[in-house]
């Protein structure tokens, strides 16, 4: 068998519910494994376990339990330990590291937020901000048989107006929201979304910035924001996400 590892806890960290059960077939139930001022959270696993999606859900299913009455210093999903001995040497190894992430992740929760256009409403709104590009299209140039160089013409300024508007519209967003958080994460270009941003929010504030997301999509209805949270503050956890033990 091995160690899973779900996540670092302070160790006067509140037991977990009566048998809470992890990762793997059949899921053993997580436990804590305390070392002094911290404390993991484990449970046994096969040594040669291929985790799959239930395995995902469980395993934010237990830092979303263990984070509820205190800080959780997430590991990335799937991260093993050849056994207890390993996780308690790592512990040792970066206690300063994982006491101050403790620190500044108390209280804290996470917010993913994922932007697209609503593309039919983006068009409409490109036309009327770009006068040149509305008289080209209600002169019909790209319907009623303009030459190919004219279509092209046309479609090149379209996509190029477009993506300006993307680039100035993920801006907007990442401006819109941070005001109500303390850190923000992207993800990198070519996520297949307009931006892909998380946020570190507190818990206390976490209802103002729901409230700016809604105004937002009040005040932009070409985008489509789709909001996750909250969640464990994976994305804060560095610097330094611990390496899994062995």
């Amino acid at each position: 068998m091995s160690t899973y590892i779900y996540g670092i806890v302070a160790g006067p960290h509140p037991d977990l519910p009566e048998r809470m059960d992890g990762v793997g077939a059949p899921p053993l139930p997580v436990r804590i494994l305390r070392c002094g001022e911290l404390a993991a959270l484990v449970s046994d696993v096969p040594a040669d376990l291929r985790p799959g999606r239930r395995d995902l859900e469980a395993h934010h299913g237990v830092l979303s339990e263990a984070g509820a009455p205190g800080a959780v210093l997430p590991m990335r999903f799937g991260s093993l330990a050849p056994d207890d001995e390993a996780v308690l040497t790592i512990l040792v190894q970066r206690a300063d590291h994982y006491a101050e992430r403790l620190r500044a992740l108390h209280s804290r929760v996470e917010y993913n937020v994922k932007v697209s256009h609503n593309e039919r409403a983006v068009l409409h709104q490109v036309l009327g901000e770009n006068p040149e590009l509305r008289a080209m299209v209600e002169a019909n140039q790209l319907l009623r048989g303009g030459s190919y160089e004219q279509k092209l013409e046309l479609g090149e300024k379209v996509a190029a107006t477009v993506r300006a508007r993307e680039a100035s519209d993920a801006d907007h967003v990442r401006r819109a929201l941070e005001a109500t958080t303390e850190a923000v994460h992207a993800e990198p270009a070519g996520s297949g979304w307009l931006t892909d941003l998380s946020f570190l929010v507190h818990r206390d504030t976490a209802g103002g910035f729901l409230c700016a997301v809604d105004e937002l999509r009040v005040n932009q209805p070409h985008l489509d924001l789709r909001v996750r949270g909250p969640l464990p503050p994976y994305s804060f956890a560095e610097p330094g996400t611990a390496e899994p033990a062995g």
